[in-house]
């Protein structure tokens, strides 16, 4: 009973996590799609030059108490309430500290827009800071139904309002508005939805039991919020906006499909492997099962995007943005891997070995910044290379970590993730013989999805792969 209970969790976990993921895709590819066309590379760079600030202040308001609270099956209100106040102290002071130091970043930069633009941005810190207790709860009770709900609508209101804005000639205003609008959004609509509300009790001394698994996951993921954002910096600081603007476009769509795969996993995982932590035979079993699941979507539809990549940006966002082609096929190379990432370092935080994760977060990111340094005289291209194979490096340490953890074997991965892998490659490799001597755009376009989904389902079912049908006995059971 209790592995059917699990098994269906993960299973509505997993739908519900897709459908959210699913739909914003499309939203985001719809309006990003108008946005693109009618905003400039630099109005894209100015927005981006800001994203390390970003990044660095919501792991500063989370500081780690959001998976440690996850992880503590006994949390009570005192242990909530002592977070949701220090991240919302933290955020509020956050902005202050920031708002004085935007004259700075404008000037670092050379751009005066950015004084301005900064301030403004930099109010999502305090909507983040009330909502992150709210979205453990939610998160923690796999109330995934409702944080699709809630995310959709967050998004589809601002990307509404967003557009409204470019036709009104908002530019880069229009990038940061509709940015603060979802945040803000998403975190009130958790703080209203989430079965647990704040009183005002101001003591912090929970904080002391949850304070070395998340100083330690705290410091991890400054370092890579640092790491992940190092482009923004060498680009908007060495060479310009528009060059900064065509790597975020390129990242930025091969980064919304892998959301959807990342975004779906990530939604159960954790909590899922909590409940099992103490049966090692049961966490690899659902492990492995959420590898299978990962490779049948993972594959197909991130070197699917990187196969169609030139014809998909050329039919939607127009020939100026052609030069961010490869950095979306780069970063769809790493992006059909990266599942195995988020399930490998769920599972780290579900056994609380907070340590493993900044071990091997700290040895990929100094791997990396390595290459960029040392790659930074041959060109944005090669760096961006160098840069993306480390992570792959990266990947194979956190499988060892796992292999340490729970004893899983990199044979029994591979006996997982092969054979999607070379369908996937099969399919495409005649696709591209059946393709190659269409010339109008569309038809290519649409001939190289219908042919290679077509042979993708059809080898699966020829196989009896049982993860296909699994998947499609579930669908059929929602539908009804």
């Amino acid at each position: 009973m209790a592995e059917s209970t699990l098994k269906q969790k993960t299973a509505k976990g997993l739908f519900w996590g897709g459908l959210s993921n699913g739909v914003q895709l499309l939203v985001n590819v719809s309006f990003g799609i108008y946005m693109a066309r009618s905003l400039s590379k630099d109005d894209y760079g100015l927005v981006g030059m800001l994203a390390i600030f970003m990044g660095i202040a919501s792991v500063i308001i989370n500081s780690g108490f959001s998976v440690a609270l996850t992880n503590k099956q006994d949390a009570n209100h005192k242990d909530y309430n002592a977070v949701f106040w220090f991240t919302v102290f933290v955020g509020l002071f956050l902005y202050l500290v920031l708002f004085f130091c935007a004259p700075l970043i404008a000037k670092f930069y050379g751009r005066p827009e950015l004084l301005h633009l900064s301030r403004a941005l930099f109010t999502i810190f305090f909507t983040t800071g009330v909502a992150t207790v709210s979205y453990t709860v939610m998160f923690k009770k796999i109330m995934v139904r409702q944080q699709a709900i809630i995310d959709i609508v967050s998004l589809l209101t601002a990307c509404v309002i967003g557009v409204i804005l470019v036709f009104n000639h908002f530019t880069y205003w229009a990038l940061a508005i509709q940015s603060m609008i979802y945040m803000f959004l998403s975190g009130m609509l958790r703080f209203i939805i989430a079965p647990w509300k704040p009183t005002l009790q101001f003591d912090f001394s929970p904080l002391k039991q949850m304070f070395s698994f998340s100083l330690k996951l705290f410091l991890t993921n400054i370092f890579t919020q640092i790491n992940v954002n190092i482009f923004s910096i060498i680009f908007g600081k060495f060479y310009n906006a528009e060059q900064l603007g065509v790597y975020n476009q390129g990242q930025k769509w091969s980064g919304m499909s892998s959301q959807f795969i990342g975004g779906m996993i990530n939604s159960v995982t954790q909590p899922i492997l909590v409940q099992v932590n103490n049966n090692k035979k049961r966490q690899i079993n659902v492990l492995r099962k959420l590898i299978r699941f990962g490779a049948f979507i993972s594959f197909p539809l991130m070197l699917g995007f990187a196969f169609i990549g030139k014809e998909f940006i050329l039919i939607t966002i127009g020939e100026k943005w052609l030069p961010s082609v490869p950095f979306l096929q780069l970063f769809c190379l790493w992006g059909a891997f990266g599942f195995l990432s988020t399930l490998y370092t769920n599972l780290i935080y579900a056994e609380g070995k907070s340590n493993l994760y900044m071990y091997g977060t700290i040895i990929t990111g100094l791997l990396q910044l390595a290459v960029v340094i040392g790659m930074y005289p041959f060109g944005i291209f090669p760096m961006v290379i160098a840069y993306i194979s480390v992570y792959f490096v990266g990947l194979a340490i956190w499988h060892y970590f796992v292999y340490r953890t729970i004893g899983l074997r990199i044979r029994d991965v591979l006996k997982d993730l092969l054979p999607f892998l070379l369908i996937t490659t099969g399919c495409f490799f005649v696709t591209w013989l059946l393709t190659k001597n269409i010339v109008n755009l569309y038809a290519l376009i649409i001939a190289k999805i219908g042919v290679a989904g077509i042979l993708y389902y059809a080898i699966l079912r020829i196989c009896n792969a049982k993860i296909l049908k699994e998947s499609m006995d579930f669908l059929l059971k929602r539908a009804k």
